[in-house]
């Protein structure tokens, strides 16, 4: 029984389990894989260890990260996979990678977590835990969840008696500018590296805490500044110069009126103008005018189709600017600051089966869904990726009052485990 992605994501349910036993009898092997010595230790781990991943979560939030700044968190959480006895290094983007061999041999799985917030605390006390136990402030949950959970992984690992072999073939990497402008620059580097691309078999992409969810069809996005330059003057004495702010303001109106956006349209679309500004003073004819756009759709031909269209609103809008003004012409220019393709993954991907198959073991019930995460870039590339969450509930991202309650976040950090387990056991080599 197989079907294409769009009828498995209109069934309520998701992937149903009976595709997924029947394209993956492996399923039915989660239960006895849980029970295996050096498994079913680190599973106890997860959940007695639960003060551990609140502390180390807290104090790498308290790290500030704001996308393109990294750094400092980058070499906070080099030294903290070290310790854990993991070999780290970090890459010329500022990835942090850790294996627990120095050079790991034969294909890898990669679990990764990003390490940027779109806002970052200012104080160490900005990041604070409430009376109910949920924690407070920029960040922690997306993507403090993430991290914790790879530095979570890495320790209990290490924590058990006896580390299957599999685990030296794990990939952990905590990655750059996934955030906004960022535009999946970490990732990006990652996957611009042949040789290390063709061994890595799949990404296990920790983003995050909603564990009712599997993110495997990529969002499309591409974002543009626009900026509009004239000479600027006095609203009465240079009365009928080009006028930047209302030649952009045409533009940012003219693309979205004529080009309307049906959200019940198949594939979906989506524009946003999400910043226009320019100007001094109400007095005062600007000198430059700049918006930023976001196009976005499940359809790169979509996002195409709507990016011409910005073009010609853009050189329709200077046109009629110009033609209107008695003197000093304004110009336009479209500059694209962002790209992420659109992609899916195969309904047959070994991931979607393993991590269906220990849903199902775990009590688990997730959804299908579509985002822009860092699974775009490997997806784009036919390199199987799915982005999950780590466990407990969060909420406000991007804003001050992000918080995240670390109740039942054992659960997502063992069906992390066990997914990648069965991910490892599926990739041995005689190597």
């Amino acid at each position: 029984m197989r079907g294409t992605l769009s009828s498995i994501l209109a069934t309520p349910n998701g992937y149903t389990e009976a595709v997924a036993a029947n394209l993956f009898p492996a399923a039915a092997a989660v239960g006895e894989l849980a029970e295996r010595p050096g498994i079913r230790e680190a599973l106890q781990w997860f959940t007695r260890e639960k003060q551990w991943v609140n502390d180390i979560h807290l104090q790498l939030c308290r790290v500030p990260a704001p996308t393109f700044l990294e750094q400092q968190r980058a070499e906070w959480m080099a030294s903290n996979f070290r310790a854990l006895g993991w070999h780290t290094g970090i890459d010329r983007a500022g990835n942090v990678l850790a294996s627990l061999d120095a050079d790991p041999v034969g294909p890898l799985i990669a679990a990764t977590a990003h390490l940027d917030t779109v806002l970052a605390p200012r104080t160490k006390e900005d990041i604070s835990v409430d009376r109910d136990g949920d924690f407070r402030g920029p960040g922690v949950s997306d993507n403090g969840a993430g991290l914790a959970g790879l530095l979570a992984l890495a320790k209990a690992i290490k924590s058990t008696p006896q580390t299957p072999q599999i685990w030296r073939r794990l990939l952990l990497v905590a990655n750059v500018g996934e955030e906004g402008e960022g535009n999946l620059r970490g990732m990006r580097h990652l996957c611009s590296q042949p040789d290390l691309l063709r061994r890595i078999k799949t990404f296990l992409i920790l983003d995050g805490a909603a564990i009712d969810h599997i993110t495997c069809q990529a969002l499309g996005s591409r974002r543009f500044e626009v900026t509009v330059s004239g000479n600027g003057g006095h609203s009465w004495s240079d009365f009928g110069i080009g006028n930047p702010v209302h030649a952009l303001s045409r533009a940012m109106a003219s693309f979205v009126d004529t080009r309307p956006v049906d959200p019940r349209a198949t594939p979906k679309v989506a524009v946003n103008v999400g910043i226009i500004e320019g100007g001094t003073s109400i007095n005062a004819i600007p000198a430059t005018a700049r918006a930023k756009v976001d196009i976005r759709s499940e359809s790169n031909e979509r996002i195409d189709d709507l990016v011409a269209a910005l073009h010609a609103a853009v050189s329709r809008a200077e046109d009629i600017e110009n033609n209107r003004a008695v003197s000093c012409r304004v110009s336009a220019r479209v500059k694209e600051i962002g790209s992420r393709p659109a992609a899916r993954l195969a309904p047959d991907a070994a991931v979607l089966g393993f991590l269906r198959a220990v849903d199902s073991h775990l009590g688990i019930r997730a959804r299908l869904d579509c985002a822009s995460t860092d699974a775009n870039i490997p997806l784009s590339l036919g390199v199987p990726a799915v982005s999950i969450g780590a466990g407990g509930q969060g909420g406000g991202a991007h804003t001050t009052g992000e918080w995240y309650r670390p109740d039942g976040r054992d659960l997502g950090l063992k069906r992390i485990f066990l997914t990648a387990a069965l991910l490892l056991g599926s990739t041995e080599t005689p190597e």
